[in-house]
Order: structure tokens, then C-alpha cells, then sequence
């Protein structure tokens, strides 16, 4: 999951690509870049850390010219390291930068492809370079001089051909214009929208419209799946359906988390969906438990924020905030490492004493993923004087391993694999634990979108919704198997001398 940005202007782009950058700073805290184009020539900056350290005054001033692409990267496939912060430039042809949100699950193969047939080399280990280089490739078999719409489309069907996965992507051609296109089944979002200035209409791609409404942009629609757009430096538009076939299956989890409440996405308002899922949570509480006794219901700051009050509202309970977030520390889920998300909970939240003791809390939050931060949240929650503290997931159970971009990759690190409802609460502290039922989740999204009938629930029921898949899962375990036996390695290597610890080659 990452957040992507590009801009058509008539006007320089390098303060409202850094300000949306700034609202989709949810979506990755890990790197941020920015590429400008001033006609013939690119200015780049990209680094680790959030957007507001990456990008000081002495890089905003060399970010030059009137269109560019900027992105914030959330890790999953590759590394962490700055190489592999994007927006990502390949030379051949035309000079081309992306910035791509997803995961392919066929990057080992075509890496091997485009070396062996395209001879075409690959410098880290991000997809996203990969995914570069396959675009990029189909466009230097045109040998055409200039680039048209024509050549850009075609250029996106032969991606859609090669590359299995989730994909939103924007990328940017020097002194062309900018294109954006979604993979075949719109697994990621995309959305563009148009504002007027007195030069002429100016345009903009975000991964979510929040994106564009806080740079005065008027949203005009989601990107289709498989669709492309392409907008040409002098502000012509021209789209086209780019997928022999195409069907929409949206990630749900954008729904559940990653997406601002303040966004549309497909034509959903996040914020209305949320308030549906934890009327529908309410709703299975006053079936199987029509005689309870919740005394207050309490958000998990802040995703859960909206389904909180509306379960609150629907099980006719007082609704307090019970825990006060420190807005200084990121979003738990999507900090890489397991041991940086333990640490970071206690950090994060600080328990109101006054709202626990002596109470029944019923805790909600926007869904369970390890487990570890529910365990820590409960037992806080205790510590500060509830009696019994029960605890509500506006999602269902995360029972399987995510592919397309969300860092779920291992079964046996989510606590609700093969265990069922009771079994979670006893890990965690609950003393009742409520999952939204799958078909309660998808029907508060339909709602909001009668067009929208099926999504990538992959987490949830382990349908993938493309193929593949096996493979991927079986690569990834191995790799993850043969980092875990490397550090092994590393961790014998060192032996302390007099308190002192030496690295022994």
C-alpha cells in the first residue's frame, strides 16, 4: 500500500505535489519522493522518512517545472532502503518515472524476462522497478520519435498482458505528459480530477480523491480497471479501455483501513461505508447478546473512530473516547517490523483512567491483524480499572496472507488463522470478542455502490483474484525462510569482548 500523485499544470507543481503527498502520508511513512519535469530536464528528490523530513526548502526549490509524479511508499516487496524509494526513472525510451501502489506476484519471472529477452537489468529488488521496465519496454518497440496516445495505450495493454498483480500506477514522460492506468481487476485505487486556473485547466492523479479536493481539484471520476489515462504537457486528456478483459474487484481492506474516512473511493464515500459496517457490527451484538452488559463503547484511535459511534448510537450505549493518541507516532500496522509495532502501541495511545474504571468497555477497532497490539490495548485497558473489556473488529477475521500491496505475508503471523472466534479472544484478553461477518462487510460497501459486486476479499476468505498465487506464497515463504536463516548467521558472528560487541568476519 503506497500513495501516488501526478500533476499537469500551467504553474510550478513542486508545493502541491509535497502538500498531497502530506495527505496521504497514511498510506506509507517509509520513503517519499518527488520528480518534476521542466521540459527537458528531470529534478529528483527521494528519500526515507516521512514527507516532512524527506523535503526541506533547498530541495523544494530545485524541484522545477509545471508537471510531476511524487509518491509515499509503504514496504512490502524489496527493501527498505533508499534505492528503492520511488518515484523510479528508467533513461530508455523517452526518459519515463513512475510511481506505482501494489504488488506484482509474477516479479521473479519477469525479471528474468526482461534480462534474458528485453535485456533490460533490474538495480534493486522492488516490483515497481520491474513494472518500469516492462511499460518501458513496450514503448521502445514503437521506435517512434515522439510518443503518442496511441503508443501509450498500446504500451499499457502489453503490461496488462505481462504483469499479474495489483496496480495503480502514474508515470510520468519528460516532455509528454503524464499517464495513468489501474491492473485489470482495480484491485488498487486510482481517481483524476480537473481545476480550473486563469491559465487553463490543470489536472491531477491521487491514489484518493482527498488527494485532489485539498488542492482545489474538482474529482471527475475513478480510474476503471484496466482503463488508462494520458494528459499531454499542454493539458489535452484522452482514456482508453486498455484490458482485453476486465472486471471490478477492489480491495476491501481499502475500505476497512488504509483509505481516509474523507475520501471516495469507486464512488464510495469511505466515511458512510464505516458508519455501515459498525451499524451492522451493532446489529449482530443485539442478536446473540440482546441482554448485555457493555457499559461504554470506546474507539481504537482513529480508524475505528467512525463505527465506533455508530455502534455506540445503535446499541443505545454512552460512547467515550477512552484512549488519547499521540499524533506524533505513525500508523502501527504499516511500520515494518514486528518488534517496531510492539514498542510503538505504548507509545501511540494513553489510557483515560476515569473512562475505565469500574466499567464494561466495549472496545472497537477497525479489524485484527497479528493480535500483538489488540493484546496490549486490552491489557492496558485493564490496567487503568475495567472490569471486563470486550473488544469489536469492524472487519472480519484476517485469516490469510495479503499479495497485492498490504503486508500480511505469512499465515502463521495472523492470530485468526486457523482459530476460531473464542480462541482469539482467549490469546488476546477478551473476555468477548464480535467479528463483522463478511457478508455484512461487503453489503456496507455494495450500498454505497450498487455497481460494486465483488471485491478481493483475499484476507478474509483466501480467494485470490488472480493467478498464481501458490507460487507467490510458496517464493515468499522461502525468501522469508532464508532472511530468518541469515540473520541467524549474523547473530552468531558477534561476540562481546570486555562489554564491547565485535562483528567477527
Amino acid at each position: 500500500m503506497c500513495g501516488v500523485i501526478g500533476i499537469v499544470s500551467h504553474e510550478p507543481v513542486n508545493q502541491a505535489l509535497y502538500d498531497g503527498l502530506t495527505v496521504l502520508q497514511h498510506r506509507g511513512q517509509d520513503a517519499a519522493g518527488i520528480v518534476t519535469s521542466s521540459g527537458k530536464k528531470l529534478h529528483i528528490r527521494r528519500n526515507n522518512g516521512l514527507v516532512k523530513d524527506v523535503f526541506h526548502t533547498r530541495h523544494m526549490k530545485k524541484l522545477l517545472g509545471n508537471m510531476g509524479v511524487a509518491h509515499v511508499r509503504y514496504p512490502t516487496a524489496g527493501s527498505a532502503s533508499v534505492a528503492e524509494a520511488q518515484p523510479f526513472y528508467v533513461n530508455s525510451p523517452y526518459g519515463i518515472s513512475l510511481a506505482h501502489n501494489g504488488n506484482l506476484t509474477n516479479s521473479k519471472q519477469l525479471k528474468k524476462e526482461l534480462y534474458k529477452e528485453d535485456f533490460r537489468h533490474i538495480n534493486t529488488e522492488s516490483d515497481s522497478e520491474i513494472l518500469l521496465n516492462v511499460f518501458a519496454q513496450a514503448l521502445h518497440k514503437k521506435h517512434a520519435y515522439r510518443v503518442s496516445p496511441e503508443d501509450v495505450f498500446d504500451a499499457v495493454g502489453t503490461v496488462h498482458r505481462r504483469c499479474e498483480g495489483a496496480y495503480a500506477v502514474i508515470a510520468m514522460i519528460t516532455r509528454d505528459g503524464l499517464v495513468g492506468f489501474r491492473d485489470p481487476y482495480g484491485i488498487r485505487p486510482l481517481v483524476y480530477g480537473v481545476r480550473q486556473s486563469n491559465k487553463g485547466k490543470e489536472y491531477m492523479l491521487a491514489s484518493e480523491s482527498v488527494a485532489l479536493v485539498s488542492q482545489g481539484y474538482k474529482l471527475i471520476r475513478d480510474i476503471e480497471p484496466g482503463e488508462a489515462i494520458y494528459i499531454s504537457k499542454e493539458g489535452k486528456i484522452r482514456t482508453q479501455q486498455c484490458a482485453e478483459k476486465k472486471q471490478y474487484r477492489t480491495c476491501i481492506f481499502e475500505y476497512v483501513y488504509f483509505a481516509r474516512p474523507d475520501s471516495m473511493i469507486d464512488n464510495v464515500f469511505v466515511h458512510k461505508a464505516r458508519m455501515r459496517m459498525g451499524h451492522k457490527l451493532a446489529e449482530r451484538i443485539q442478536k446473540e447478546w440482546p441482554d448485555n452488559d457493555i457499559d461504554v463503547v470506546m474507539p481504537i484511535p482513529d480508524t475505528s473512530r467512525t463505527a465506533a459511534l455508530e455502534m455506540a448510537y445503535t446499541l443505545d450505549i454512552n460512547y467515550r473516547e477512552g484512549f488519547i493518541k499521540n499524533r506524533y507516532i505513525g500508523r502501527t500496522f504499516i511500520m515494518p517490523g514486528q518488534k517496531v509495532r510492539e514498542k510503538s502501541v505504548r507509545q501511540k495511545l494513553n489510557p483515560l483512567g476515569i473512562e475505565f474504571k469500574n466499567k464494561n468497555v466495549l472496545l472497537v477497532d477497525d479489524s485484527i491483524v497479528r493480535g500483538t497490539t489488540s493484546k496490549q490495548i486490552i491489557q492496558m485497558a485493564k490496567e487503568s480499572g475495567a472490569k471486563k473489556v470486550y473488544l469489536a473488529s469492524a472487519s472480519p477475521a484476517v485469516r490469510y496472507p495479503n499479495v497485492y500491496g498490504i503486508d500480511m505475508p505469512a499465515a502463521e503471523e495472523l492470530i485468526a488463522n486457523n482459530r476460531s472466534e473464542s480462541e482469539v479472544a482467549d490469546i488476546i484478553g477478551a473476555d468477548r470478542l464480535f467479528y463483522l461477518s463478511l457478508p455484512d462487510l461487503v453489503a456496507s460497501i455494495h450500498e454505497g455502490n450498487p455497481h460494486l459486486a465483488q471485491f478481493d476479499c483475499s484476507v478474509f476468505n483466501g480467494k485470490y483474484v488472480t493467478d498464481n498465487v501458490d507460487e507467490y506464497l510458496a517464493e515468499a515463504a522461502k525468501d522469508r525462510g532464508e532472511k530468518k536463516k541469515s540473520k541467524k548467521r549474523k547473530s552468531k558472528k558477534k561476540k562481546k569482548n570486555n562489554g564491547t560487541v565485535i562483528d567477527i568476519v
